[in-house]
């Protein structure tokens, strides 16, 4: 919403219509504050909803993968250790006792 074309709008408006005995003093100048100050809130309140909604979404991540690892069971694989492999494999250049290939 362009706050300067919708003040220009309800401006035009208003000077079509005559003035009449029943608007309070500065009327319109209470409702174009409210309407900035309006849109101002829906900046912050747009990007606070959607931290939450972020917020939320990952503790229910982390819960599902709580669940996930307390409730499968541990499959045994007969002893491979992906850890002491992984160090094997990155290691493997830095043995020193290993001639380099030519």
């Amino acid at each position: 919403m362009n706050l300067a074309e919708l003040q220009k709008k309800l401006t035009a408006a208003a000077r079509l219509q005559p003035p009449d005995d029943r608007v309070p003093y500065a009327f319109e100048k209470r409702i174009m504050a409210l309407l900035a100050e309006r849109a101002e809130a829906s900046r912050q309140m747009f990007w606070a909803r959607g931290l939450w909604r972020a917020a939320v979404s990952c503790v229910v991540l982390a819960v599902i993968c709580g669940a996930v690892t307390l409730f499968v069971p541990e499959v045994a694989d007969g002893g491979n250790d992906l850890s002491q492999d992984l160090e094997n494999t990155l290691l493997a250049s830095a043995d020193p006792g290993e001639a380099p290939i030519p």
